[in-house]
């Protein structure tokens, strides 16, 4: 038996606390309900109390991944989907998963839907999400949508992680060449400060070097505070959406990163076009869905004019030649599936396709980057030292 604590709503319109034991939730529920009483709320009181003590750390979307993960294995091996949410609300790990699962079980027990009741735990789930509930409990397969979402969030989670471990060389060789830079100009060029004597008459670039390294030498604290803000600045505007969004428009109009985001946004949008429509989800319903993902604003304005295209009677294979969406191979495999009845088969192989295109694509960006960061980091470092070396020789010059 455990202990739990309710909150009901009596005859009188009421909220009453309580205090009971019950084998489970279900058990003190049906009991409750059998008094006359409507259920609002119900906690185990060891969870309740020890709720407010726990560590609050970052939840990280692995964790969120695995736990709809377990989610979906419960359900797939027949457990009923209060108890799957029950057992979660148990068994996670994360506070933050705890609280929601346990928020989630409780608007189950006052008759919403899994779909609403997601959406009060408050966790921060890709709106295809709650789309592929509501359709798996429409058409009685909430397992399997489940299952689809948890596999769409894994693709995502998956493609995250290769461009950041990707990005992480080339930000590291930056970074590393401009601090060495800043430490050539503090510490090292201001040496040969007495160089800028005034009876010296020195080379333009030589002067602009020394003097530089005088002034970051004498300035430190203020060059420091001056990145300090920089950093910050750029770090508060990259969390704006708007301003990400502008900066992802610039890089998608250069040539090599271009051709890489668009078949990025490509594979992901194919590979939500499939999950959704396994899961019975109206085309039209998907393909808005599916473009709200998409990322680059030419790219979303093209899916939205394929969208108007469907919906005014054309295939989605037409629509997608029509306005340059895809690639030949890409629209072929389209319009296959439309003609065989696997579109959401073939979908997931075009988005298998793009997402090998992309990589490929990726390995030679970073391929290009990294030399030439090399040669620019060099070509500094190589422009601080000629600079010396014509102060040392002009005022060698003028000795002789």
């Amino acid at each position: 038996m455990r202990e739990y604590e309710y909150d009901i709503v009596d005859h009188n319109g009421r909220i009453v606390k309580g205090r009971s034991e019950a084998g489970s939730v279900n058990e003190l529920v049906r009991r409750l309900t059998a008094e006359g009483g409507t259920v609002v709320e119900v906690r185990e009181r060891h969870e309740a109390a020890r709720t407010g003590s726990r560590f609050r750390r970052r939840l990280r979307r692995v964790a969120l991944v695995l736990a709809f993960h377990e989610l979906a294995t419960l359900l797939e091996s027949g457990v009923s989907l209060n108890d799957a949410v029950q057992a979660q609300s148990r068994g996670s790990h994360h506070p933050a998963l705890t609280d929601a699962f346990r928020s989630i079980f409780q608007a189950l027990l006052r008759g919403q839907s899994f779909q609403e009741a997601l959406q009060t735990g408050g966790l921060p789930l890709p709106e295809y999400v709650y789309h592929l509930v509501e359709a798996g409990e429409t058409s009685g397969r909430l397992a399997q949508s489940l299952r689809q979402a948890v596999e769409q969030m894994r693709y995502d989670q998956r493609v995250a992680e290769e461009m950041r471990s990707a990005l992480i060389y080339p930000s590291i060789l930056v970074v590393s060449g401009i601090v060495a830079v800043l430490l050539v100009f503090v510490f090292v060029v201001p040496q040969f400060s007495n160089l800028l004597d005034e009876r010296n008459e020195l080379p333009l670039l030589a002067e602009a070097v020394l003097r530089t390294g005088v002034w970051c030498n004498e300035n430190g604290l203020l060059l420091a505070g001056t990145l300090a803000v920089i950093a910050g600045a750029g770090a508060a505007l990259w969390r704006r959406p708007g301003v990400r969004r502008r900066i992802r428009d610039v890089l998608a109009a250069l040539p090599l990163l271009g051709g890489w985001f668009s078949e990025t946004d490509t594979a992901k949008w194919a590979s939500v076009m499939s999950a959704m429509l396994s899961s019975r989800v109206d085309l039209m319903d998907a393909l808005g869905l599916a473009s709200r993902g998409v990322r680059f604003s030419s790219r979303k304005a093209t899916l939205k004019q394929v969208s108007v295209d469907v919906r005014g009677g054309a295939a989605l294979s037409e629509a997608l030649e029509k306005r340059g969406a895809l690639a030949p191979v890409g629209c072929n495999l389209v319009r296959v599936g439309e003609q065989s009845g696997r579109l959401a088969e073939m979908l997931r192989a075009l988005a298998t396709l793009y997402e090998e295109s992309s990589t490929r694509r990726m390995k030679r960006v970073l391929a290009l980057i990294e030399p030439v960061a090399v040669l620019l980091i060099g070509g500094v470092l190589g422009v601080i030292m000629i600079g010396i070396i014509l102060a040392i020789t002009s005022v060698n010059d003028v000795a002789f």
